[in-house]
């Protein structure tokens, strides 16, 4: 994306190698979330441009940087725009991995080392969310990385890295005390709320409550009731 409020292109870009602490992933699928297109109408505070959109890929490790030791060429990840360094207080409390340790540099659109690793026309690009898997490949920092299994399919656990874990852990989080279906008007749009529910069975709650649903709402990806 060059700049808010225009269409993306397709360019041929350089992502260069990774530097210390960071590693180098070949995407090979990734899911579109609303919050690309958000960034992209402008409208987000945290927008730099030009930049490479997409926070939801999987993909295989091409390379890594020095220092890293958890991850290698070949290894099938799935990069997170939420780390996990496991270091700072939120990573220690034992409720939210908010991760604050890169929290300022990717809010600016870099590494935590402060540099970028992509450029297009010799000009630099920013990465988005600390990810940016709108490419063939992506470098991010060794704490964004999660290994999977290798026989988990990439086009399907790419939704891990947003889309599911939103909704899985507000399901794990919340609904192990209490379940509230609500559905006060209108069509769900968000796919997370698919997650929601599907993680809610894993969670049985101490006490539940309902309301009505309208009857020309529908709940996502079923054509049944949610209660």
């Amino acid at each position: 994306a060059w700049e808010a409020k225009k269409p993306l292109v397709i360019e041929d870009i350089e992502v260069a190698p990774p530097q210390a602490w960071q590693v180098r992933i070949k995407i090979t699928a990734t899911g579109v979330c609303h919050t690309d297109s958000f960034s992209l109408s402008g409208s987000d505070p945290e927008g730099l441009f030009p930049v490479v959109l997409g926070h939801e890929g999987a993909g295989i490790v091409e390379s890594v940087g020095e220092g890293v030791t958890n991850f290698k060429a070949g290894d099938h990840v799935i990069a997170l725009y939420i780390p996990q360094c496991n270091e700072c207080k939120f990573c220690k409390s034992g409720k939210t991995n908010l991760c604050q340790k890169i929290r300022l540099t990717q809010g600016a659109g870099v590494m935590p080392n402060g540099s970028s690793r992509l450029s297009c026309k010799g000009q630099q690009l920013f990465h988005f969310m600390g990810t940016s898997t709108f490419a063939e490949y992506a470098v991010v920092a060794d704490i964004s990385v999660t290994k999977i299994n290798d026989s988990a399919p990439l086009e399907k656990v790419c939704l891990l890295g947003c889309g599911i874990s939103t909704g899985y852990g507000a399901a794990l989080n919340t609904f192990r005390w209490s379940l509230a279906a609500l559905a006060p008007s209108g069509v769900w749009v968000q796919s997370d709320w698919q997650w929601v529910w599907a993680a809610r069975r894993l969670a049985p709650p101490r006490s539940t409550a309902s309301t009505s649903i309208p009857p020309n709402s529908s709940w996502p990806g079923s054509s049944a009731s949610p209660t």
